[in-house]
């Protein structure tokens, strides 16, 4: 297993309690309305999983993983990148991959002081690109948050800098995914 996929689930345990076997994720999520297609904005559908009230979708990229979760913490999630519920899950999911991260034995977790706002077919998000060491080269994280149909959407993008991609590649891949997901 690549060092990205093991750090990308890693990352994706994060969002969902240990439970028994997750099922497969429906193809739309009926509370948030979002289609999960087998392609969407030319990343593939690797595999969904629903556990604890998590649904997520892993697709797969040019090298990249797109994981796109949509949970709800048992309240109704108003709308928007910049309300109080929003801030304060995305702070939480944050710390959360940085503690999961180094618990894992990744070193140098690297993030900016402050999110910031980027929007993707007219959904703006709260955003941060977070990077740690490996063998291999350092790996890196953009993540997303909104609040969507009373539900978060988180969305995160990884990608690794020993696959010749960048900080722009991932944007791009998210251009394009991201409008084809949620129009």
């Amino acid at each position: 297993m690549s060092r990205i996929v093991a750090i990308a689930m890693a990352l994706a345990a994060l969002a969902v309690p240990a439970l028994a076997q997750p099922a497969a994720a429906p193809a739309t999520h009926a509370g948030a309305r979002i289609n999960f297609p087998q392609t969407v904005g030319g990343a593939a559908l690797e595999q969904s999983q629903v556990q604890g009230g998590t649904a997520t979708y892993m697709y797969a990229l040019n090298k990249m993983q797109i994981y796109v979760f949509v949970f709800d913490g048992g309240r109704r999630i108003p709308p928007g990148s910049d309300t109080p519920q929003l801030m304060t899950q995305f702070i939480d999911e944050v710390n959360q991959a940085q503690s999961q991260l180094k618990a894992s034995g990744y070193g140098q977790f690297e993030r900016p002081t402050v999110a910031s706002a980027c929007s993707y077919g007219g959904i703006t998000f709260r955003c941060i690109v977070y990077s740690v060491n490996s063998t291999g080269g350092r790996l890196f994280s953009k993540l997303l948050m909104t609040g969507y149909h009373d539900y978060f959407l988180k969305i995160r993008v990884d990608w690794a800098q020993a696959t010749g991609q960048s900080q722009a590649d991932a944007d791009k891949a998210l251009q394009a995914f991201i409008p084809a997901l949620v129009h």
